[in-house]
């Protein structure tokens, strides 16, 4: 009878029940296209580095990613390897050999991160071939190089040129030599955009005079989230190796600082976004609760308790409240959903700000259901907190003088 009351008072007065509605609406609308451009934007710029670059975990010697010296490299064993693949979560396993060299064409000259791969396994780690927007990609003894696009317009350089790199090699050799341009690769981070320059890891090796040496193993996960898990037991594996395993936190510190620093802004401008909320649903119960007051007054003069007049007041307003939220849920999905799929893309002079920062010039938004369930529990908790003032004015309620109110 309770809820059948309930159900039957929100829709005495339409235009009430639809304000009231609307605020709640707005609120988590709102709330999920802020959160959801947040997240989807942390999201991207994780996945621009860690699987176009860094993989989620890196195996190297003590030391080498603080200093990035080609003398810190080892010489792995296809044991090793076989070890590391064996785990579950491991599903890929890439060596690298990475340097620094200067990159000449003509009169132009760049300081460019020089990276030997594998070509096949590289391309279950970073998929580098989806990049590639000219030329062909390498193959496993190729003696071309692969440019970013960037990195190629500073230069001048195309497919079929021939580019010089100058630099010194393992234990202080001299590295000098001339390779033809096979492709040019064009990635979504700047940073990589402008400096990286790939070969075939023989080739690399030879041109460093770091014969059968590698810099780092990258691998790539099955499941991200069992990252710390998969570490441990890499861990175990190369502890007599003088190795360490590096997750992409501790490779890409100044994103993880970044993100965080941004996320904490987030989560302060959405908080005061909810309290803006909270009172403009308020200011709707309070309009709602004293229209109602001569109406509360009548029906406890006539015989009804107050705690089950505040028990149709609560349900009212969960009834509002589930309204609301599942309104905003149905408008907010086509709306995200749709900038999902088409990605934001900054022009002009903000879209080159972004750029020197060092970052992709789009804002992506995220599709999942968790943070769906935490906003939506958020509103649900504002409207409950307001639900509590006309159950307050219903067990304070004077009769008499509630009934000859003209309000």
């Amino acid at each position: 009878m309770l809820y059948t009351l309930a159900w039957r008072n929100i829709w005495r007065n339409k235009r009430r029940t639809l304000i009231t509605a609307a605020s709640v609406l707005s609120a988590l609308l709102f709330a999920l296209f802020t959160r959801s451009m947040q997240i989807g934007t942390y999201a991207k710029m994780v996945d621009n580095l860690v699987q176009a670059y860094t993989g989620y975990i890196q195996v190297q010697k003590k030391g080498y990613w603080e200093n990035k010296d080609i003398n810190q490299s080892f010489k792995v064993s296809d044991t090793l390897v076989d070890k590391i693949s064996s785990i579950l979560n491991v599903s890929a396993v890439v060596p690298r050999l990475e340097y620094f060299a200067l990159a000449s064409f003509e009169l132009q000259a760049k300081g460019s991160a020089i990276i030997g791969i594998d070509p096949e396994k590289e391309e279950k780690l970073t998929h580098l071939k989806k990049w590639l927007r000219n030329g062909v990609f390498l193959s496993t003894d190729d003696n071309g190089v692969l440019i970013a696009s960037k990195l190629a317009g500073y230069l001048k350089i195309n497919v079929g040129d021939t580019i010089v790199l100058i630099g010194q090699g393992y234990h202080g050799v001299s590295a000098a030599g001339k390779f033809p341009v096979r492709g040019i690769l064009r990635f979504p981070s700047p940073d990589l955009d402008g400096q990286m320059i790939y070969m075939s890891l023989p080739n690399c090796q030879e041109f460093f005079s770091a014969e059968n040496r590698v810099t780092s193993l990258a691998l790539n996960l099955n499941n991200p989230d069992e990252l710390d898990r998969t570490k441990q037991l890499i861990d175990e594996i190369i502890r007599s190796h003088n190795l360490v395993a590096m997750p992409w936190q501790e490779m890409l510190v100044e994103l993880v600082q970044y993100i965080k620093q941004d996320n904490a802004s987030g989560l302060i401008m959405l908080a005061i976004l909810y309290l803006v909320v909270a009172f403009g649903v308020f200011g709707t119960v309070v309009m709602m609760t004293s229209e109602r007051i001569r109406e509360f007054g009548i029906m406890v003069s006539i015989g009804m308790k107050k705690w089950k007049l505040a028990v149709v007041t609560l349900l009212e307003m969960l009834m509002l409240g589930v309204l609301g939220i599942f309104s905003g849920v149905i408008v907010s999905l086509p709306i995200i959903g749709y900038y999902y799929l088409h990605p934001v893309n900054y022009g002009g002079d903000m879209g080159e700000l972004i750029e020197k920062f060092g970052f992709e010039p789009k804002m992506y938004f995220a599709l999942q259901p968790d943070f769906y369930v935490g906003q939506s529990l958020i509103v649900a908790l504002i409207v409950l907190c307001a639900a509590c003032y006309p159950m307050i004015r219903i067990f304070k309620l004077k009769e008499i003088k509630a009934i000859h109110s003209r309000m």
